[in-house]
């Protein structure tokens, strides 16, 4: 496939596109308003953060008990139930009266069904797209989630203000719910891609295989680490400007979109290969400005700067697939997806701890210096995996390193 549009004449893709619209636009406009909630109860930046990032960090648990059933389960039951689930908690966090603390009991639920979710969904889509098309597909998903950002956190901001942030929850509710039911009625039912029960031994078996690969190991750490410590900054827009946070992730969400569509489908393959390290440079270097608190309209620019380095990770998901075997994609996108959300919740809190010690500016520009940190380190061990002969590195044309029938049959 070449174009966007050979995408939507894939049988699938469309209601498949539809669901995931309907689930970001839930995640954007809930997530403001319970964020809103949280700091207007509480006044605190971190359980603010926490609120909207913190199911992250069930992420790491999922990631170790459920992994196994993103390929053992059919995928249309169980994105439907995972839809359901979230239309469920999210109307009950919009109860009036309801104690801050079950609030955050719910969120550890959430992000426990989200871990299996996103291999499951990123699974189902690299099958129903023909081999080679998942990053032209993704990119779609990923711009579709920069729209839905914008439009959401823009349409959030406004029922937030004009209703409540209750009110608001009940709406982000009633997305899951229509979004469960376009799963369910436009997908076909398909059988799991892996035989077996899925179990917590299989989960610990098949992610020891995925990380043992060198050159897979270090595209999940390019994958999580400078991303997830980004997304630290993101967690203090609604610290740093309560009255206008709907503002900076608009912006945010406006640059991602303009680097997925730079990455997918304007750059060629030879060029967007050589982009990964360059772009997550530049998804951490305008966060450094805020240590001078820069006025709102200063900020939302720096913010849309950077986020067009999100662009990275389709790079390096592209470099994924094909160092993986398709009978264990669902996984190995599932274990992507996982780790790369933990680590949003790992640095959203410690970006929500550093702004209760200093203030969201400073540690805003904290996040970002450990951001760029890390990408320079691990862009230096790439380049020694790289010159290291016959050890099977992730230097461009070097050995791939995908798995062995010995491995696929664990």
């Amino acid at each position: 496939m070449r174009s966007y549009s050979d995408l939507f004449r894939t049988r699938e893709f469309t209601p498949f596109f539809l669901a995931s619209a309907l689930q970001g636009a839930a995640q954007t406009v809930g997530g403001l308003a319970l964020g809103t909630l949280v700091y207007e109860d509480t006044g605190s930046p971190l359980l603010s953060a926490l609120s909207m990032f913190g199911p992250s960090l069930a992420q790491v648990l999922g990631a170790t008990t459920l992994l196994s059933a993103a390929d053992r389960l059919p995928p249309r039951a169980t994105m439907t139930g995972i839809s359901l689930a979230f239309a469920a908690c999210t109307a009950v966090m919009a109860l009036p009266g309801l104690p801050i603390g079950v609030v955050f009991g719910l969120l550890p639920a959430l992000g426990l069904v989200t871990s299996l979710g996103g291999g499951v969904r990123w699974g189902l889509l690299n099958e129903i797209l023909p081999k080679g098309s998942y990053l032209l597909g993704r990119s779609v998903f990923n711009m579709l989630n920069g729209i839905m950002q914008i439009t959401g956190f823009a349409t959030g901001g406004v029922l937030v203000a004009v209703l409540s942030p209750r009110a608001t929850l009940l709406t982000a509710a009633a997305l899951y719910f229509v979004g469960a039911l376009a799963t369910r009625l436009g997908l076909a039912r398909r059988p799991s891609r892996a035989a077996g029960r899925p179990s917590v031994a299989q989960t610990w078996r098949t992610n020891a295989v995925l990380w043992s690969c060198v050159p897979r190991r270090h595209v999940y750490l390019l994958l999580w680490i400078p991303n997830g410590l980004v997304v630290g900054c993101e967690s203090l827009f609604v610290s740093y400007a309560p009255d206008r946070a709907g503002l900076l992730f608009a912006f945010a969400a406006f640059g991602m979109f303009v680097g997925d569509v730079t990455v997918g489908r304007l750059l060629a393959p030879r060029v967007r290969r050589r982009m990964g390290i360059p772009l997550l440079l530049l998804l951490a270097t305008p966060y450094l400005l805020f240590v001078l608190r820069p006025a709102v309209g200063v900020a939302a620019v720096c913010v849309a700067l950077a986020s067009v380095g999100f662009g990275a990770s389709l790079v390096q998901q592209e470099r994924l697939m094909d160092l993986t075997p398709d009978e264990l994609s669902g996984h190995a996108l599932g274990l992507h997806s996982s780790g790369m959300l933990t680590m949003q919740g790992v640095s959203a809190t410690l970006a929500g701890a550093a702004a209760q010690l200093t203030s969201p500016g400073t540690a805003m520009t904290v996040m970002a210096a450990g951001s760029l940190t890390a990408t320079a380190a691990l862009a230096a061990a790439g380049r020694r995996e790289k010159r290291r002969p016959g050890d099977g590195g992730d230097g461009e044309g070097g050995p791939v390193g995908v798995l062995g029938a010995a491995d696929v049959a664990t």
